[in-house]
């Protein structure tokens, strides 16, 4: 196989979920009341972004062969967190984005102690972990309140030059500055081999534990990026049960959605993005088509399915696990 031949084969999914996002957010746009205009953008662009957030660190834990289902409740807690500190005068504001996310770090490293320590399965320490992070959110806000840097929150949810979503331009830049060292580095490098078989991939001498503790710290981190720009477009912080479950459950078809194998050992967190943007954008489409709100979370329902589902269509023709990543 040549070498672009065998590069087109691994970003299969990636460029998939890249034509998926285009198709339907060209539909979205020429269908908008409002047409296409850089308000449209800025607000589609905002809200994808969350979600976008939430699913780079659902990728990176499931390239592992894991799963992290507190994502949704790291989320809600620096969103609640953040609506207390992050306030004030810059030098305030700034030590507040630090304390949320580092508050995003020690959630995460929490899960990875418990998971490669404790032991035990990442779904079940996932599960009570966010339920402790939902406790602790739920304790700062008990009812929706609070506030954030009204000038921070701006710069960050508007516009560059008057055209450029500014939350697109941090997402990218978070992307560069984390995903990418990450996937080169030799803990990256390991996650990969762990996902594609943990057993090989400590025989062969790589740092498994440490892989997998760098892709749960990093899950915790993106997690709280996702639920500081929650605060800077709500203003607020609420300890939302529901909604932090829905991050979750979204972020998992994100990621399918995609191209990250739930197998483990395939997939990037930049097809993770464009697998958010794609599904936040059916979203859009039912408010574009006017669907019934009745209906909405039954349409909602099976696209989660279908998305979940399309990881497994590539089983059927498999015939051993070598060819899952030959």
């Amino acid at each position: 196989m040549t070498e672009w031949r065998f590069w087109l084969a691994e970003q299969r999914g990636t460029l998939l979920a890249i034509g998926i996002f285009v198709a339907m957010f060209l539909i979205y746009a020429t269908n908008h009341p409002a047409g296409f205009s850089a308000n449209m953008v800025q607000t589609a662009a905002n809200k994808a972004t969350l979600l976008a957030f939430v699913a780079m660190a659902q990728a990176i834990v499931v390239i592992t062969a894991g799963i992290d289902l507190s994502v949704g409740m790291i989320l809600t807690l620096t969103n609640c967190l953040a609506s207390w500190i992050v306030v004030g005068t810059a030098t305030e504001t700034a030590l507040g984005v630090a304390g949320v996310l580092g508050t995003g770090l020690v959630c995460g490293m929490i899960n990875g102690a418990i998971v490669i320590f404790g032991r035990l399965q990442p779904i079940v320490t996932t599960i009570a972990t966010g339920a402790m992070y939902y406790g602790i959110a739920l304790f700062l806000r008990p009812n929706p309140g609070g506030s954030v840097n009204e000038t921070l929150a701006d710069a960050l949810t508007g516009r560059l030059f008057g055209v450029l979503p500014t939350s697109l331009v941090t997402l990218t830049l978070v992307a560069l500055l984390i995903w990418v060292p990450y996937s080169r580095s030799v803990v990256g490098r390991a996650a990969f081999a762990t996902g594609s078989s943990e057993v090989a991939a400590y025989m062969s001498g790589a740092p498994v534990r440490a892989a997998k503790f760098a892709a749960y710290t990093l899950a915790g981190l993106l997690s709280a990026i996702g639920g500081l720009f929650l605060t800077f477009f709500s203003y607020t912080g609420e300890a939302a049960y529901a909604s932090g479950n829905a991050y979750t459950l979204f972020s998992i078809a994100a990621v399918v959605l995609g191209g990250v194998s739930l197998m483990g050992g395939r997939g990037s967190a930049i097809g993770a993005i464009f697998g958010a943007l794609a599904f936040r954008t059916i979203g859009d489409l039912l408010f574009v088509f006017d669907f019934d709100p009745l209906w909405q979370p039954l349409f909602q329902g099976l696209v989660l399915m279908l998305a979940v589902s399309i990881g497994a269509f590539g089983l059927v023709r498999v015939r051993n696990r070598l060819e899952w990543f030959g």
